[in-house]
């Protein structure tokens, strides 16, 4: 990604946005990354442990507000579009919610990198979009599908659309080994499993950067990357 002079993160206040982040800057990889996120308390966290760095931009928004986007994508050249309501038990009992935030937010990605002109977008997916059961899944296999299906529609000159997807990051916010550690830490002999027999798929988050930026560094638009 050395070619890249911006990049705009989706979601850029998360786990994977802020370890992106710091991945790009401890790098040299980017000259400008704007955090896009809603929460103004994580993005003063986040920008005062980064040292207030100059090259990066923070702005206030919501992947639901596409004029929003339009206006945070200017002068961008790549999208990481990480923004997602991605609690399993949040889509059971809203699922209205996931529509809004993780399939017409990607429409909203796609059309506002169109409008603006930017170069490539890449998003993150999840293994529960494979052969979903949840909410949750279906919506992120709904984001696949529009994310994919807009190299089709972008013309030859538009925007360049990838999708990675991979399982679990490991001790990622909000991620289950959190929760099992605290546990462990206050005496429990033992950890809550939904079932003995369910696979969990994990990576590090350092493989999810890597990945992602791997990805955006060769794409030619239409690729679904799953880590091997």
């Amino acid at each position: 990604m050395s070619e890249i002079n911006s990049v705009l993160i989706t979601g850029g206040t998360g786990g994977f946005g802020r370890a992106l982040t710091a991945h790009l800057l401890a790098n040299d990889m980017a000259q400008r990354i704007c955090i896009f996120s809603r929460g103004e308390h994580a993005q003063a966290d986040m920008r005062a442990k980064l040292g207030d760095d100059p090259r990066c931009r923070w702005f206030i928004g919501d992947v639901r507000d596409r004029g929003r986007l339009i206006r945070a994508m200017q002068g961008v050249d790549l999208v990481v579009h990480a923004a997602a309501l991605k609690r399993v038990e949040v889509g059971r009992f809203n699922p209205e919610e996931m529509i809004k935030t993780n399939i017409d937010g990607a429409v909203n990605v796609v059309e506002a990198a169109r409008i603006v002109g930017v170069d490539r977008v890449v998003s993150l997916s999840t293994d529960k979009a494979c052969e979903s059961i949840s909410a949750y899944g279906h919506s992120k296999a709904m984001m696949e599908a529009v994310m994919l299906a807009a190299n089709d529609t972008s013309g030859a000159r538009g925007p360049k659309f990838a999708v990675t997807r991979f399982g679990n990051v490991w001790c990622s916010p909000g991620s289950v080994v959190p929760k099992w550690v605290d546990l462990l830490r206050r005496g429990a002999r033992e950890v809550p499993l939904s079932s003995p027999l369910a696979t969990r798929f994990f990576i590090t988050m350092q493989q999810a950067v890597d990945l992602v930026i791997g990805t955006a560094a060769h794409m030619k638009g239409g690729e679904l990357a799953i880590p091997t």
